[in-house]
């Protein structure tokens, strides 16, 4: 049933977060002053913060302690900016005054005979760890590749986990995909950075869960967050062994798989492909892991140690570099603004100033980032097949970049 004022009839961040996390028909949801129905008992109240509208996170209203502690975790990791938001809204929290800064109030009601473990996530998850949890949601804007997640803590305000939650076929294999990389990953330290552990993995109806390890309470931001962690990169790549002896592109498992995919996909990457493999089929290139989403907000640093998370687009038989690839080109499209051809410059020039890590001369670092725009872009392919949708920051303008880069025909 619905409500005026039930936020899973909107078009927004908090509709699609709420429509995700509580999508069960059978639970009310509702804020003043619309009154909770005989028919349900209200089991978890959450303030909007900062507002319906501008909706950002859903904080847990179910102690001042789990309040506070909601906001206030990991803040460290945080800009400037919102950090000293999340500071304040945490003191209100811990305060129990969160009502002074008019932020509304969620309401979450199951029917009077239901349990609320069959019906409300957090609930269940609290049921299968014997404790009760408490599920703080960052709202994000609505887009097929996001998923929600809920950071859990216990009635003291110590984090538990991290829930992932996969709510279509491309984000269920997604968090799927993450669970299997955190199971294999080397923990022996070294130069390999510090990940978190896999909790658990449930099944929740339709939505596919991944439970991950809390980080450390008092991991921080790098110092320097755009600087390549050269270092620990290479680690990731050879699981923290001895390099791997090159092998020629011609024959790999590496062009075994961008082919099939290709194919898949179809359209004018398959040409981009061709022409790659017909510079560089006889180029050596050491392959290995790669973590596939190495960006500056994915990164923090505890007790002088590299911590790393966010494994789900992780992945074997990459050439060696692809994480710095990865580094230059997304960190200058989000967080530089830049379009596809300004990152792929970016990209460029990180390759030529950390390339030689890698083992790499010129000639490799173009075969590097002209592979790595082609695995961008079936992996943007693939997202939009699995329900994701394109990328409007992507598409077509990754094509264009390609076809320029490779001498084939722009589509």
């Amino acid at each position: 049933m619905t409500v005026a004022t039930d936020p899973r009839t909107r078009q927004d961040g908090v509709g699609w977060v709420t429509r995700a996390i509580f999508g069960d028909p059978r639970l009310w949801l509702g804020m003043p002053p619309d009154p909770v129905p005989a028919t349900h008992r209200p089991v978890v109240r959450y303030a909007v913060v900062p507002s319906v509208e501008r909706a950002r996170f859903l904080l847990p209203l179910a102690s001042r302690r789990v309040g506070a502690a909601s906001t206030l975790a990991y803040n460290a990791l945080r800009p400037p900016r919102v950090r000293a938001n999340r500071l304040a809204v945490g003191m209100l929290a811990g305060l129990g005054a969160t009502g002074l800064a008019r932020m509304p109030v969620l309401t979450v009601a199951v029917p009077t005979d239901a349990d609320p473990a069959e019906l409300l996530l957090a609930e269940h998850l609290g049921r299968l760890a014997g404790r009760p949890l408490h599920a703080a949601i960052g709202i994000r804007p609505p887009d097929p590749h996001h998923k929600p997640t809920l950071q859990l803590f216990d009635d003291r305000g110590v984090a538990r986990a991290y829930a992932k939650i996969g709510w279509n076929d491309a984000t269920r294999a997604m968090v799927r995909a993450e669970a299997v990389a955190l199971r294999d990953l080397p923990r022996d330290g070294g130069d390999f950075p510090d990940v978190p552990r896999l909790l658990d993995e449930v099944r929740w109806g339709d939505l596919a869960v991944t439970l991950v390890e809390p980080m450390p309470a008092r991991v921080r931001r790098p110092r320097h967050p755009l600087r390549p962690e050269v270092a620990a990169m290479l680690a990731v790549a050879r699981r923290g062994g001895p390099p791997s002896t090159p092998r020629p592109l011609r024959g790999s498992a590496f062009l075994a798989d961008l082919t099939a995919r290709a194919a898949t996909a179809g359209g004018p990457v398959v040409g981009a492909l061709a022409a790659l493999a017909a510079r560089d089929g006889d180029r050596p290139v050491e392959f290995g892991h790669w973590h596939g989403d190495w960006v500056p907000w994915n990164l923090g640093r505890h007790r002088g140690r590299l911590v790393v998370w966010d494994w789900e687009n992780s992945g074997a038989d990459r050439p060696l570099g692809f994480d710095l690839a990865h580094q230059g080109f997304q960190s200058a499209l989000s967080l530089g603004g830049r379009d596809v051809a300004g990152a792929t410059g970016e990209m460029v020039g990180l390759l030529g100033r950390h390339g030689a890590a890698f083992g790499l001369d010129p000639a490799g670092c173009r075969f590097v980032a002209d592979a790595y725009l082609v695995e961008l872009w079936l992996r943007t392919a693939e997202l939009a097949a699995g329900g994701g949708g394109w990328s409007a920051k992507l598409h077509p303008a990754l094509l264009h970049t390609l076809a320029d880069r490779l001498g084939t025909p722009r589509p």
